[in-house]
């Protein structure tokens, strides 16, 4: 079967390892609440990378693509976040922080787009160039964002809820959360695509979750026992997929939906293996960190940087989650 995918750039980088290889290289930044600290105190450029959490395996993902740019292009790069993605507060004294060591760039990915606006003028007064990846900032002040095209992947995933539930019927979505733009495109992207084109499939319930597996779980259960024909959910990221997942399993209604997710993680293939997921959509986290830092040291060398680096995206299911090219961007 043919594999399509989705992108506007294509990025050199080498393929996803193995998830073993994947969590060793947290090793490094296990400290400080789930980031590493430390940095900028050696003779090599200087990368702070500032990201949404380790909450989930694609977080681990964009941090090896990083640590691969760096090495390739001998820079030092640090890279943490908070636990969870609702930790707001958090990610924003971490930003603080990595700014007070005076990063030559600073690459963030905003957990609330406009309570970071401050501390993007903070890093433009002090001549520190910002890169925004995976979600972008309310601001002028980043030089470029990389990310997956968010509107357009979910666009995607709207298209094959479409298909395989013939257009018509009650559907759901389960965000992840409402202040980020990766949050709100993810939702907006799916819901102007079923509007467009599919005026008999009606968007009963939208609910957030804030991206955890557990309280995702639990709204997602609340969305069906209130909707006992719903034909389809829609999780918008990793936790919210899999919540999705576990709610169907526990209330016994694995295969009596259209479940589509986004990400990936074991859960997520599993899910799709046991016919329990129809299918996901796949980022690119590797291809986001390393174009992050990438875009870093082109910045610190005064180069100009496109304004958008597209990463890209696929659709993966059950046929097609083996193909060599979706394989290598699968993370679990």
């Amino acid at each position: 079967m043919s594999v399509t995918r989705f992108t506007k750039s294509a990025p050199k980088y080498v393929a996803v390892a193995a998830a073993t290889t994947l969590l060793l290289s947290l090793g490094a930044c296990a400290d400080d609440g789930g980031g590493s600290g430390g940095g900028g105190e050696g003779d090599k450029p200087y990368v702070a990378l500032v990201s949404k959490g380790f909450q989930h395996q694609f977080w681990q993902a964009v941090k090896k693509g990083a640590d691969e740019a760096a090495a390739e292009l001998d820079v030092e790069v640090t890279f943490e976040g908070p636990e969870t993605e609702t930790e707001v507060d958090k990610q924003l004294s971490m930003l603080q922080t990595a700014l007070d060591k005076s990063p030559d760039a600073l690459g963030f990915a905003a957990l609330d787009s406009e309570a970071s606006i401050p501390l993007m003028t903070d890093a433009q007064s002090r001549g520190i160039p910002v890169i925004a990846f995976d979600s972008g900032v309310d601001s002028e002040v980043p030089l470029t964002t990389v990310s997956t095209d968010n509107v357009a992947a979910a666009a995607e995933a709207a298209k094959h809820m479409v298909e395989l539930t013939g257009g018509k019927g009650k559907i759901a979505v389960l965000g992840h959360d409402q202040t980020s733009q990766t949050g709100q495109q993810r939702v907006s992207g799916f819901v102007d695509y079923i509007e467009e084109n599919a005026p008999d499939l009606e968007i009963v319930d939208t609910q957030y979750a804030g991206g955890d597996q557990l309280k995702s779980a639990d709204a997602a259960k609340s969305i069906l026992q209130a909707n006992p024909d719903l034909k389809g959910l829609y999780g918008t990221n990793e936790g919210a997929a899999t919540g999705v997942v576990k709610a169907v399993q526990e209330l016994g209604k694995a295969g009596d939906l259209t479940v589509i997710g986004f990400d990936s993680g074991k859960a997520q293939l599993d899910a799709i293996k046991d016919g329990v997921m129809a299918g996901a959509i796949t980022q690119n986290p590797v291809g986001i960190g390393y174009e992050t830092v990438k875009a870093a040291v082109a910045a610190i060398d005064g180069e100009e940087v496109e304004p958008v680096i597209d990463s890209g995206f696929f659709w993966y299911d059950k046929e097609t989650m083996d193909d060599p090219e979706i394989a290598e961007v699968l993370y679990e």
